[in-house]
């Protein structure tokens, strides 16, 4: 959600932030802008649009011989998307800029106190707020930018990174955070700003992630300094090694990023539990899970939380740890539990999911939960990130970087880590038998042999997508272990075709949803072999009578549900528990080529963000 960029150093700043910008794209924006100081003037250029847009737009800037500069994604907030709310904003001066992730909550008094003091305001947003309020704090105070931007942030509710520059300051940026992810990439007399490192990865392999309520001078051809915005305490910069490179990053000769991600799932589920899963010893080694095992053995209950795709993640991890485990699960999202004064105690085991590791409200959940005395293990795919941090232990799912705003492998690698985990408990518990145990080890370890002949129904799926592109809504179903599949299912097609779509338990269909049923609804059932087969044919024979259009998931060599569905997409056999990794592939498929038909935005869908990291 937003994205930021900068640089300070020895090149030419502008291809380096507008190339950065493109590399954010992935997070959601509507609008973007761009900063350049050429040692004279500021240069600011800011639109409505895409970063194309922008570079169209700033020609005249592009050439100004400037290392200096920043720029920004915007994904609105306080304001319509416009080129007047678009970052960066200046101060009433003109001579302080700066580009804002997050929200500042307490924007209106602070605004109305900065009107009654001759302040002018342009735009709608809370940062042009902010940028005046670091002005006013200056001239006030008489303080240097970094002072100024420290005292400032004190006044300030809300969550924010910023980046901070001052015509008279020209050797020097200000970077803050809280509640909003920025990383500073170091390199040889040279500094890179962004929202992740993806803008700095073939600069520099070596990043410094601020921890919330952390600021920064950075300056030109001197030593990082790093301190606490609250008590003005010095802080010792931790520098990490990037564990991503340029090629993860790039489409690779994909049409899309989403399309490359889905086609990577058979290699990131064998990088996720590569050193963790040994099938031919019958063990699982986990370090997160070993170094706490009494924690999960004498949990009274394992609550998870997450949003979006992690929160089917979740639900999967429910059915898989109940019955592996027999540990009361209960999954909830992320952004209700933190508001509903839960009942959390120091027996339960709070798991968090998140992708980026930086989602906002799985960030309270977290932080509410290590109040209330629970252990926190954090899910995520981000090394470095915030759950990460904050989480009392974890495990990184190592699915690389996910750039397509819709989550495909971060939903697979995230159920392979916690059918893992699930596992490691069934067996220190004995509640599963040493012949199961070692049927699901060897099971899960050729999975990735199984996605990838799921893969090859890619033909399939584009034909159907051919039929039913135009539908205006669509409803799937499934039943234990896929029933949660069928929510994944159902939100792919909304996030990226923008086609109304419900997912649902198989047997609730009755309950409501059977009254949308007619010749023009589509309805995709999976049902494969294993699980409650009998009981999902039954369904589907409800629906043929009311001349719904099926489209079924079957197992390989299915002959009952062929001869009642209107299209069957045939996937490999596997245990009920671990079926959920292969049944969503096609779902994947179906959704990518509906919204290439429907030539819709499939990496970057309208309105939405690949890390949500404001409430």
């Amino acid at each position: 959600m937003c994205g930021i960029v900068g640089y300070i150093g020895h090149r030419e700043a502008y291809p380096i932030v507008i190339k950065g910008l493109k590399r954010l794209e992935y997070r959601g924006y509507d609008s973007a802008g761009i900063m350049l100081f050429d040692g004279n003037d500021l240069k600011v250029s800011k639109t409505k649009g895409k970063v194309s847009d922008l570079e169209e737009k700033s020609i005249d800037i592009a050439n100004a011989n400037a290392t200096i500069g920043m720029g920004h994604t915007r994904w609105a907030t306080h304001g319509v998307p416009n080129d007047v709310n678009s970052h960066p904003h200046l101060s009433n001066s003109g001579k302080i800029a700066i580009i804002h992730n997050g929200i500042i909550e307490n924007y209106e008094p602070l605004k109305k106190e900065l009107i009654n003091r001759g302040y002018v305001f342009k735009s709608d947003t809370d940062t042009e707020v902010l940028v005046n309020l670091i002005e006013e704090v200056q001239k006030k105070e008489k303080l240097k930018l970094g002072k100024a931007v420290q005292v400032a942030l004190n006044q300030v509710v809300g969550a924010y990174a910023i980046c901070v520059f001052d015509v008279e300051k020209p050797d020097e940026i200000v970077v803050a955070r809280l509640g909003s992810p920025l990383a500073i990439g170091v390199g040889k007399d040279e500094y890179f700003i962004a929202s992740d490192a993806s803008p700095f990865i073939e600069y520099t392999s070596n990043a410094i992630y601020l921890e919330d309520e952390e600021m920064a001078v950075i300056r030109r051809h001197k030593p990082l300094k790093i301190r606490k915005i609250k008590d003005d305490s010095m802080v010792d910069p931790y520098i990490q090694e990037l564990q991503m490179n340029l090629e993860q990053i790039e489409k690779g000769g994909y049409d899309h990023f989403m399309l490359k991600e889905i086609y990577e799932q058979p290699n990131v589920i064998k990088d996720t539990y590569r050193g963790r899963l040994h099938s031919n010893q019958g063990l699982i080694q986990m370090s997160g899970v070993e170094d706490n095992l009494e924690k999960f053995l004498n949990a009274e209950r394992i609550l998870i939380v997450a949003c979006g795709t992690s929160w089917h993640a979740g639900l999967v991890a429910e059915y898989v740890i109940e019955e592996f485990a027999r540990i009361p699960v209960e999954v909830e999202y992320a952004s209700e539990f933190r508001y509903r004064n839960p009942i959390i105690t120091a027996k339960d085991i709070v798991i968090a999911i998140s992708q980026s590791g930086e989602t906002a409200d799985t960030l309270a959940a977290i932080k509410l939960a290590k109040e209330k005395g629970a252990f926190v293990f954090g899910v995520c795919n981000v090394v470095g990130s915030s759950i990460s941090r904050e989480s009392h232990a974890g495990a990184y799912t190592h699915a690389g970087p996910e750039i397509g705003v819709a989550s495909t492998k971060a939903f697979t690698t995230q159920i392979t880590v916690l059918t893992m985990i699930a596992l490691r408990l069934a067996k220190a518990k004995g509640t599963l038998t040493n012949s199961d145990f070692f049927r699901y080890l060897q099971e899960l370890e050729i999975i990735p042999e199984k996605v990838s002949e799921a893969l090859k129904t890619n033909d399939i799926a584009k034909e159907i997508a051919s039929i039913y592109k135009d539908a205006p809504n669509c409803l799937y179903l499934g039943r234990g272990y896929n029933f949660p599949v069928a929510l994944e299912g159902a939100l792919k097609l909304k996030e990226i075709s923008y086609i109304h779509a419900e997912g649902y338990p198989a047997a609730e269909m009755k309950h409501g949803p059977i009254a949308l049923i007619d010749e023009k609804m589509p309805v995709i059932v999976i049902a494969p072999k294993q699980g409650h087969y009998d009981k999902v044919v039954s369904n589907i024979q409800e629906i043929k009578s009311r001349s719904g259009k099926i489209i079924a998931i079957v197992t390989k060599g299915d002959t009952q549900v062929k001869q009642l569905a209107d299209h069957v997409i045939e996937i490999p056999e596997t245990s009920d528990a671990l079926s959920p990794l292969i049944t969503t592939i096609p779902l994947q498929l179906l959704s990518y080529h509906i919204a290439v038909m429907r030539e819709c935005n499939v990496d970057q869908p309208r309105n939405l963000a690949k890390s949500v990291t404001v409430e």
